[in-house]
C-alpha cells in the first residue's frame, strides 16, 4: 500500500508543496486527456506497476528532462498522480483510490488495454 501523501503546507511545515486538485475536481475528460499521451500513459504503467511511490528519477522515459516535468505535470494537475518533495527527491504514485472511487474500473482497463496494445502484432 502506497504512503498517503500530503498536498498541504500545513501538513509538512517548511516543505515545498506542490498542487495537486481535489478528488470532486477530478473530471473524466481530463484524467482521459492525460492518459491518452504515450509517455504519460509509461508514466503511469510504471507506477502502477511499482504499487507505491518513485522518484522522477528511475522512471526512465525516451524525452528531455524538461518534457519529462511537463508530462508529470500533466498528471498531477489532472488528477492522476500525486507528488510530493521528500528531501531533494519529488516522489510519485498513482491517485489510484480517488480515480478508483470516480471513476470505477477506468484505469484497470486502461492499463489492461496498453498491455494488450502492446502484444499486437503491429504494435
Amino acid at each position: 500500500m502506497t504512503t498517503p501523501i500530503t498536498t498541504t503546507a500545513t501538513d509538512r511545515p517548511g516543505t515545498r508543496v506542490l498542487d495537486h486538485p481535489d478528488r470532486a475536481a477530478i473530471r473524466l475528460e481530463d484524467v482521459l486527456h492525460a492518459l491518452a499521451d504515450p509517455v504519460r500513459l509509461q508514466i503511469v504503467r510504471r507506477l502502477a506497476a511499482a504499487q507505491g511511490e518513485l522518484s522522477c528519477a528511475v522512471i526512465e522515459l525516451p524525452v528531455s528532462k524538461s518534457t519529462c516535468t511537463h508530462h508529470f505535470r500533466v498528471l498531477r494537475e489532472h488528477g492522476v498522480i500525486c507528488q510530493i518533495y521528500r528531501g531533494t527527491a519529488k516522489m510519485n504514485g498513482l491517485r489510484r483510490a480517488d480515480l478508483d472511487e470516480l471513476f470505477p474500473g477506468l484505469l484497470e482497463r486502461v492499463l489492461e488495454a496498453a498491455e494488450l496494445q502492446d502484444t499486437r502484432p503491429d504494435a
